[in-house]
């Protein structure tokens, strides 16, 4: 017997995320326009190389819009579970563009160390530069504090890269501030280089959390941990569990369990007790829809379904 998470029989609708790429969207235009000023009147290639960042971001936030807007969609006759692993490809076409402006960067930069050329208006072109990192800034915080409200891989990500491009801009502004000290001019190029390196990073990390997401990693410890603590308080002499096994969707988590209960008990018995635990289920963690599947504890069959499940025993303590 299977039941799914009671109430509508539905996830609950997500909220409509894409004002957040939107906003991601006008920052990186904004961002990119500054740092492009800033390289034009001061020659950084360092400074280049951030306004080559920026245009990443551009090309990621629309990305991100589209992926918003399908991952929102709720299921339908192909898609029964959903679109919410759209977020996925976004976070993974994100990371690969990364990768794209670091070369760029790098490329650059060896071009510049080899032939290496004096930087002018400094100030006026780290002040623009650093206006920029602040909008940078401020539009990531955003963005990281609703992703993780959301569960929003993708407003993660973005948030992510432009925290990421903030830092990166600090290092450009210090080496401009050490070449016009020292006089050093190809200190630009290799603090250039040290941002495509730190750019690529980036991606890579970007990348493999979309490939895990992809091939259905397991929900976050702290949300195992809190199903685990449900499932404790419904164990009694008559009801056990085993057989958990969760999986994330982008925003969305997905759970399977067996519950074992007497052999002797009706069918409305036993789901009773399955409506009551799929019911606290989803009040403690409403991200997650759960499917349960009904066996008598008697039945040698009952047991060692799986080679790798979610540990039930001992149960974890309340944070």
């Amino acid at each position: 017997m299977t039941t799914s998470t009671p109430t509508t029989g539905q996830p609950p609708q997500r909220r409509d995320l894409t004002r957040y790429a939107w906003l991601s969207i006008a920052a990186a235009i904004a961002t990119i326009v500054l740092k492009t000023g800033a390289w034009w009147l001061t020659g950084s290639v360092g400074l280049l190389s951030d306004a080559a960042e920026s245009s990443v971001n551009l090309v990621a936030a629309i990305v991100a819009l589209f992926a918003l807007r399908l991952a929102a969609r709720p299921a339908d006759d192909t898609h029964h579970y959903g679109h919410t692993k759209a977020e996925f490809f976004s976070a993974a076409a994100e990371g690969t563009m990364i990768f794209v402006a670091a070369l760029f960067i790098i490329v650059s930069a060896v071009n510049r160390f080899l032939h290496p050329q004096p930087l002018e208006n400094v100030g006026i072109g780290l002040a623009i530069s650093v206006g920029a990192s602040v909008i940078n800034g401020l539009v990531a915080l955003v963005l990281l504090r609703a992703g993780r409200a959301h569960r929003s891989l993708t407003l993660v990500a973005d948030g992510k890269h432009l925290m990421t491009d903030v830092w990166t801009s600090v290092g450009v502004v210090v080496g401009v501030v050490v070449v016009a000290l020292t006089g050093i001019v190809r200190l630009d190029p290799v603090i250039a280089l040290l941002v495509g390196l730190n750019i690529i990073w980036t991606g890579w990390k970007l990348l493999q959390e979309s490939a895990n997401g992809l091939m259905d990693a397991a929900l976050p410890a702290e949300e195992n941990e809190s199903i685990v603590r449900v499932l404790h308080d419904f164990t009694t002499e008559d009801v056990t569990f085993h057989g958990l096994r969760t999986r994330a969707s982008g925003h969305r988590g997905f759970a399977e369990l067996h519950v074992l209960v007497p052999g002797s008990w009706s069918v409305q018995r036993a789901h009773d007790v399955v409506e009551r635990i799929e019911q606290r289920l989803a009040e403690e963690v409403p991200s997650v829809t759960l499917s349960t599947h009904i066996e008598p504890v008697e039945d040698p069959r009952s047991y060692d379904d799986y080679e790798t499940e979610v540990p039930l025993s001992p149960a974890p303590p309340v944070p």
